[in-house]
């Protein structure tokens, strides 16, 4: 009985989406050949891993303990046939990048199209997420690279500057320290706030510069803590509280009069690049990572 890599992605496009004509859809195949290839897989190892409900399809309990060994399996012959397609000097490639909010939304993209323009044959694959996911994504080799502005303590991984940017802190121009000419450390515990959530390289970075400042994080009155940059700009301009964003993360609100910066300097920040010190470098990775750390 062999399992094919075939079965498995039919197998787990099925299991991610509970339904064979959606399976079948996205994976430009038949309905009857998911079919068929889903009752093999479950015919010749004499086990189901699906209840049929009406016209859907659950993963039962064999099948949920199934579904992360077939992912795993997947991820390998992807790994796999990157390395074989790395030999063709990049004439083929893949490199797959995860990126926190704040270089993805503003920093990353004018660099991708460079890099697409000079490698229009390597497939680029970007996620987002904070810096702490990111991280961990190079860690557990989800990504091939990291791009982050938060601070990473971690070993395993090696970390190259890549550019810089600033964060500001900023109100509503209705809040008391619009007007202000000076705001000391410990004016900054007075206003509530409206800040990204735990694990954010933006975060992070406010609360390093408190600390060096004098003031502990904990002690600032944190209204709200949510998940992205443009939820927080939203809250801030609303009047929520002061917040601290990268000054290109707000220009536009900025530039408007939604929000205005309050007196307190906030140092430059670095961004970082990480790679895992002991996992394979791709041609394509290589390639990435020098066009990225070249100004624009």
């Amino acid at each position: 009985m062999i399992v094919t890599l075939e079965r498995l992605r039919i197998f787990v496009a099925v299991a991610e989406r509970q339904h064979v004509t959606a399976a079948a859809r996205d994976l430009n195949l038949t309905q009857s050949a998911v079919s068929n290839a889903v009752a093999a897989l479950e015919a010749e190892h004499g086990i189901r891993l699906f209840d049929r409900v009406g016209r859907s399809v659950e993963l039962n309990e064999m099948g949920r303990v199934f579904l992360p060994e077939a992912r795993a399996v997947l991820s390998r012959a992807a790994a796999a046939e990157a390395v074989l397609a790395d030999m063709g000097a990049l004439r083929r490639g893949r490199v797959s990048v995860f990126a926190s909010q704040t270089i993805a939304g503003y920093w990353l993209p004018p660099r991708l199209v460079r890099f697409h323009r000079d490698h229009p044959n390597v497939d680029l694959q970007v996620q987002i997420g904070n810096t702490q996911v990111a991280a961990q994504a190079v860690l557990d080799g989800v990504a091939e690279i990291g791009l982050v502005e938060g601070a990473v303590e971690e070993a395993a991984l090696l970390q190259a500057r890549v550019g810089t940017d600033r964060l500001a802190v900023m109100v509503a121009p209705d809040h008391p320290w619009a007007g202000r000419r000076r705001l000391s450390a410990s004016d900054l515990v007075s206003s509530p706030w409206v800040l990204r959530e735990p694990g954010s390289g933006t975060r992070s970075t406010l609360e390093e510069a408190l600390g060096e400042a004098g003031v502990e994080p904990g002690d600032l009155q944190v209204a709200m803590s949510l998940p992205s940059n443009e939820a927080v700009l939203g809250a801030a301009e609303a009047g929520g509280g002061a917040t601290a964003l990268s000054e290109s993360v707000a220009r536009a609100a900025l530039a408007a009069g939604r929000l205005v910066v309050a007196p307190f300097v906030l140092r430059e920040r670095p961004f970082r690049l990480l790679r895992h010190a002991d996992r394979y470098r791709s041609r394509a990775g290589e390639a990435f990572a020098r066009s990225v750390s070249i100004p624009l």
